[in-house]
């Protein structure tokens, strides 16, 4: 008898649940379905109404843009384009020019010509600006002009470009580029290995894995790895990073989100390559992803002590699903944590400011690492030794977003020469003459105590008397002044910035490493701590 009973409660419970559960689902299954037959009716009748001539792909490409703007960045709709290009990057494998080259509406700027490949051989420079290639100008191609300078191997280009207000033209023979995750490893002192890993492709752990066995066949009994500007790339070489120092079956990831089949654990899978090797990780503000995936969890088992500044702060994993035509959407699908449990999401994408932008976690959880140090989630990885010259703040940040130290840095390579980086200095009057330079661009942004006090004055300036506005003001004139003064607090760190940005021109990437191994203050702080072994253990237990 208590059986039937039990069956007859149970039976309409389970039949309830699915009735909600499906009823949820049908709800909104019919919700989507009536927004698309409602947009697919508007765009219809748009197309076939509209007074000029509209084009169907830009019109839909902006309004799926539009709809993924409001989630966060890093969710995006890809083209057949787009889709060549994300392979790239995982592969770090692609035949085109040989450099780094950012878009504008009218010209194409060269920042960086790889050492030894097809733009650098045609004596291109950072700085240049294409403003045609081939018969094509930039500023009348709609699309991004930078897809025309991709082709086939061996195949040529002629672009014309602008130096230093000179018009000049040059021929191009594309070729095969191999993109290093390690573009540059070698001995700091005759005991301490350096490893810059720039990039998390395909060839992330192997070619970690190769730079470190040479180093230790050269003597190598510390290392130092840097992933300062690595802005990430797959989770599985984060891993497999990550394993190079730490055993078989640890949890360096979880990731969790609404679907179930994506929360996972990500435990390494193989013997590491060395349990022992004192270890330290360089970060920096632009060390994202997958590099804080690395550093926050070599951190957490204690594996590493972690020297810099804080990290990016980007907590959320992608993942390309398959659309029609050749077209993908890279869409958020989880967040992932450490091995102590924390999420370093910096930014909350669903909370914005007056002004459109994700608003910055500031509401900090402490963790513990295995050997019970303090971390915290909500904004990055903090380094365990924090270096004053890799620091930023909104000057800084307006500085490079700017490109006044970009375009700084172009003139002064064309007014100076250095027969060699061992022979690289940068002198107070060159620093004198960069804050005049500053002056002469008109160079402006705001602070946050600026944008407070305009708001204050437009929302009270009914309430507020004339002396009292006139205050005011007078204020934001002298937070306008302490601005530039912030030039010289600042000037390690901006100096820093000039120095990396200057030594690229002359003597490319690998001239910038090497004099990194005598001049950076995180390699020089990280070489003393690794000199330390007391030290060194002290700050892991």
């Amino acid at each position: 008898m208590k059986r039937k009973i039990k069956k007859q409660i149970v039976i309409p419970i389970l039949a309830l649940t699915v009735l909600v559960v499906a009823s949820g689902f049908k709800s909104d299954f019919f919700e989507i379905a009536k927004q698309i037959e409602i947009f697919t009716t508007l765009f219809k009748e748009l197309n076939m109404n509209y007074v000029d001539e509209t084009n169907p792909a830009e019109l839909m490409n902006s309004a799926i843009k539009s709809m993924l703007d409001d989630l966060d960045p890093y969710t995006q709709f890809l083209n057949e384009q787009d889709v060549e290009s994300y392979k790239i990057n995982n592969t770090g494998e692609y035949s085109g020019i040989g450099a780094l080259v950012r878009s504008f509406e009218s010209k194409l700027l060269i920042v960086e010509p790889y050492e030894g490949y097809a733009a650098d051989k045609a004596g291109l420079k950072a700085g240049d600006e294409i403003i045609k290639i081939g018969e094509t100008k930039v500023a009348d191609f709609d699309d991004n002009a930078s897809e025309l300078l991709k082709g086939a191997n061996n195949s040529s280009v002629e672009v014309t470009f602008v130096r230093q207000g000179e018009t000049k033209t040059t021929t191009i023979t594309r070729e095969a580029i191999e993109v290093d995750a390690v573009p540059y490893y070698d001995m700091v002192d005759d005991k301490t290995g350096y490893i810059v890993l720039s990039r998390f492709n395909r060839k992330a752990s192997q070619q970690t894995k190769s730079a470190m066995q040479d180093l230790k066949g050269r003597g190598a009994e510390k290392l130092i790895l840097d992933l300062r500007g690595n802005p990430g790339g797959l989770l599985s070489e984060a891993i497999n990073v990550t394993n190079l120092f730490v055993d078989k079956g640890e949890l360096i990831v979880t990731t969790k989100s609404k679907v179930k089949k994506f929360n996972q654990e990500y435990r390494t899978k193989n013997k590491a390559e060395d349990l022992e090797i004192p270890l330290v990780v360089l970060i920096n503000g632009r060390s994202a992803s997958a590099s804080e995936i690395v550093s926050g969890g070599l951190q957490d088992l204690d594996r590493a002590v972690v020297i810099g500044a804080r990290s990016f702060g980007k907590g959320l994993v992608q993942r390309p699903l398959k659309l029609t035509y050749g077209t993908q959407l890279k869409v958020t699908i989880s967040r992932y944590y450490t091995p102590s449990g924390r999420c370093i999401q910096s930014l909350d994408y669903w909370n914005r400011d007056n002004e459109g932008n994700a608003v910055r976690n500031t509401n900090f959880t402490e963790f513990k690492t295995r050997n019970g140090r303090k971390v915290w989630d909500g904004g990055g990885v903090m380094p365990d030794i924090e270096i004053n010259t890799l620091q930023t703040n909104t000057l800084i940040d307006a500085l490079e977003s700017n490109q006044i130290v970009f375009d700084f840095a172009t003139d002064y390579y064309y007014d100076h020469t250095f027969s060699s980086v061992n022979d690289f200095s940068f002198s107070n009057a060159d620093y004198a003459a960069f804050k005049k330079y500053v002056q002469e661009q008109n160079f402006t942004f705001q602070t946050k105590t600026e944008t407070l006090l305009e708001q204050s004055i437009n929302a009270d300036e009914s309430l507020l008397g004339n002396d009292v506005q006139d205050k005011y003001k007078d204020l934001l004139l002298a937070v306008n002044r302490s601005k530039f003064a912030a030039l010289d607090s600042f000037q390690p760190e901006i100096q820093k910035n000039l120095e990396d940005e200057i030594i690229v021109r002359y003597f490319y990437r690998d001239g910038l490493y090497k004099y990194y191994l005598s001049h950076d203050d995180a390699i020089l702080t990280a070489k003393e701590l690794l000199a330390n072994s007391s030290k060194y253990e002290s700050i892991l237990n």
